[in-house]
């Protein structure tokens, strides 16, 4: 082991008890440790009253809990916040939370530095992959929140692609489960994918968890144009993969629709996409296009999005227009990140001109 240690915020209870196994140490510490570390939230070792001495000296010794604050955090009118958070390696993520009816909350987490996706619409695709992040990095966003906020949801929908880091988020996953560590219901957990037809089945082998697929379109020709993963998974594949999908209860899987003005936004795509559903289990999240600076690309009209959201409602699919949030800040993925390197680089050039 050397003088490397283990951060136990990456551990699931299996890796825990394997361990605390290495130190001699019975497995029932693991449910005492991982109950400080999620149900209290405590990463101090010197805290956990009820381990031995002897025991919270060698824990110090030999591994750590890591503890994370945003770098820069930014709230909008509507009680939308969006933080920073910065990685150890100069990175950074973003993560979301969102105010939901009834005082309830979802929280938006990121799963990769960037994205090698290269969706046309997202912000986040044009910063490219740095890296995974690890569990223990995905895992931090929500205890980061979780000291100030109460999130009843946890959604994976943030910077990357979740099944391009499937081991890790699989793990992530199993810590939210845990009824020793964060003790989520699988009911309140969704993961995002835009459609990596392989790890969607791996996925189901190894855990239950809602999906949501990132569709955008109706057709191969605009959805590869949109999302370049549909040249290797196009939507035959795709929605063949998502009729397969376990699904638990009464749950749906839910497909994401972008709409864009004057691309994907007519009755022509509303009539295709109630054609391309057929005997699925589906629930559809429109969402108005959030423009940025930089995109092509515009929102609909509210006549359009209203006769597109009428058109599948009346044909039997759940449609449900998704509330735009935190449009007074840099609410859409990526934008934050975008904002601040921007401002760092004017900030630079300010200081070479001088």
């Amino acid at each position: 082991m050397g003088d490397t240690k283990v951060d136990l915020r990456g551990l699931t209870s299996t890796d825990l008890i394997a361990f605390l196994a290495g130190l001699g140490k019975e497995r029932f510490r693991s449910k005492q440790l991982m109950s400080w570390m999620y149900k209290k939230n405590v990463s101090d070792f010197s805290q956990m009253t009820d381990l031995s001495k002897d025991l919270r000296a060698e824990l110090e010794q030999r591994a750590y809990i890591s503890e994370w604050t945003p770098e820069t955090e930014e709230v909008s009118a509507d009680g939308t916040r969006k933080y920073l958070f910065r990685l150890t390696d100069d990175e950074s993520i973003e993560t979301v939370l969102i105010p939901m009816e009834s005082g309830r909350s979802t929280l938006c987490i990121s799963s990769q530095a960037g994205c090698a996706m290269q969706c046309d619409f997202c912000l986040t695709g044009s910063f490219g992959l740095k890296r995974n992040l690890t569990t223990a990095e995905i895992v931090n966003q929500v205890c980061a929140i979780r000291r100030e906020h109460h999130i009843h949801n946890i959604v994976v929908m943030g910077m990357g692609e979740p099944l391009q880091n499937l081991d890790n988020m699989v793990s992530a996953l199993e810590i939210f489960y845990d009824p020793a560590g964060m003790d989520y219901s699988s009911r309140k957990i969704t993961l995002s994918t835009c459609g990596l037809v392989p790890q969607m089945h791996e996925l189901a082998r190894r855990i239950n968890v809602n999906l949501a697929v990132s569709l955008n379109a109706s057709n191969d020709e605009v959805r590869s144009r949109l999302m370049p993963v549909n040249k290797r998974y196009p939507l035959r594949d795709l929605i063949q993969a998502c009729r397969d999908f376990p699904l638990h209860g009464k749950r749906r899987i839910t497909f994401e629709y972008i709409l864009i003005r004057d691309l994907n936004d007519s009755i022509a795509d509303a009539r295709r996409l109630v054609k391309l559903l057929h005997e699925v289990k589906a629930k559809v999240n429109l969402i108005p296009f959030n423009e940025h600076e930089g995109s092509i690309y515009k929102c609909p009209s509210e006549e359009n999005i209203n006769a597109f959201q009428s058109f599948l409602l009346q044909r039997n699919i759940v449609a449900i227009r998704r509330a735009s949030k935190g449009q007074d800040i840099s609410a859409a993925c990526g934008q934050l990140k975008g904002k601040l390197k921007s401002e760092s680089h004017n900030t630079k050039g300010v200081e070479r001109t001088e």
